[in-house]
């Protein structure tokens, strides 16, 4: 490799964005988090040297080991080094160390009693369920989670402006054209809908049972509130409170712990129809729930009526555009809903989902963009 300029020095930024570009074309996920952080490494290490620009980009940027291939490929292609000049290739994926028993060690060549497992930790906090996290990892988990793409979904408006590749005529802005003109029509104008962004709600329930997963939970509603306009959250339990304005600071544990403070109920019971019946009263049917996308997170046990949450169920899905149940408890392949307020309320929703691990609540936000 040579130390020949790989970026453009007046325009690193640009380079970059390209750069990613290129790599989401051949099927890398990069979010824009990453492309922020890249740039930024880059202002530590300099452009001057292609090296330094490769390596950090595939610290950064890749995440999966069968990725690698493909990183090489782009950036190759995208910055023109020689492939005889490839850097030694070096294993950098984490190595921790297990103690085997003596019969395992026996049929392993090598240091006796020991073993190198290779694991990309990413890989694996994205599959692990979070009630089966360490501390350490739980911890780990939730920056992962900081780092999931948000993605703004746009609906059409009741309102139009002008556009040149609009789908509609607008016959005022001809005829107002036009006498400009001496009557004479030119051209005829057009206009198209303003897109707006729908509304996402997120419903949290932080009752006893939930409490494996309801931080990890918030720390997502964190992620959709501080990272996407349009977005209102609201914890559950024996009450109902409204967190928009406490997960709204850019700062994840500044956020966490205001949430904390403002929810009297934490691990407390569960009265899920009765929260929902205020939400549906204040907040849903008035406005806040017509056309959006509501998400309640909830295991679905319930210490209130069934049939109250079934009523409040079906009149947010008649509002609602899209009304979407994330159960941890889904994760086993032997779930069956049989817990009262689950039964009552799946009749009203449209999609029922698993949030028991960080690969769960990726998979909700493509429902969510789609």
């Amino acid at each position: 490799m040579t130390d020949a300029d790989v970026l453009d020095p007046h325009a690193p930024t640009r380079s970059v964005v390209s750069f990613c570009r290129a790599l989401r074309d051949e099927g890398l996920s990069v979010a824009v988090s990453e492309v922020s952080t890249y740039v930024r490494a880059l202002g530590v290490v300099g452009v001057s040297r292609n090296e330094d620009a490769y390596w950090a980009g595939r610290a950064i940027l890749i995440r999966r080991p069968e990725d690698v291939e493909v990183y090489d490929r782009v950036f190759r292609s995208y910055f023109g080094w020689d492939e005889a000049e490839d850097p030694e290739y070096l294993d950098l994926s984490p190595v921790t160390r297990l103690r085997l028993s003596p019969e395992q060690a026996d049929a392993i060549e090598g240091e006796e009693g020991d073993a190198a497992l290779r694991y990309s930790a990413v890989e694996v906090l994205r599959d692990k369920d979070f009630a089966a996290c360490t501390p350490e990892e739980l911890a780990e988990a939730l920056e992962v989670i900081r780092t999931l793409p948000v993605t703004t979904v746009l609906r059409p408006s009741h309102r139009w402006r002008g556009s040149r590749r609009g789908d509609r005529p607008d016959i005022r802005s001809t005829v107002r054209r036009s006498m400009r003109q001496g009557g004479e029509i030119a051209a005829l104008e057009r206009m198209r809908r303003v897109p707006r962004v729908r509304r996402l709600v997120l419903v949290c329930d932080v009752s006893g049972s939930m409490e494996p997963y309801a931080r990890a939970l918030l720390r997502f509603a964190h992620v959709l509130v501080a990272g996407r306009t349009s977005v209102e959250a609201f914890a559950l339990g024996t009450r109902l409170t409204r967190l928009t304005r406490q997960l709204s600071s850019r700062d994840p544990d500044a956020a966490m712990a205001q949430a904390a403070a403002a929810v009297r109920d934490w691990s407390g019971g569960t009265r899920l129809g009765e929260g929902l019946r205020e939400f549906n009263d204040r907040f849903g049917v008035t406005g806040m729930g017509r056309g959006a996308q509501v998400v309640v997170l909830s295991d679905g046990w319930d210490r209130g009526d069934p049939a109250e949450l079934g009523a409040q169920m079906a009149r947010l899905h008649r509002v609602a555009h899209l009304v979407v149940w994330v159960n941890p408890l889904k994760a086993s392949p032997d779930y069956e809903p049989l817990a009262q307020g689950m039964a009552a309320a799946l009749p009203h929703v449209d999609r029922f989902l698993p949030g028991h691990n960080v690969a769960s609540l990726e998979a909700l936000l493509e429902v969510l963009a789609a």
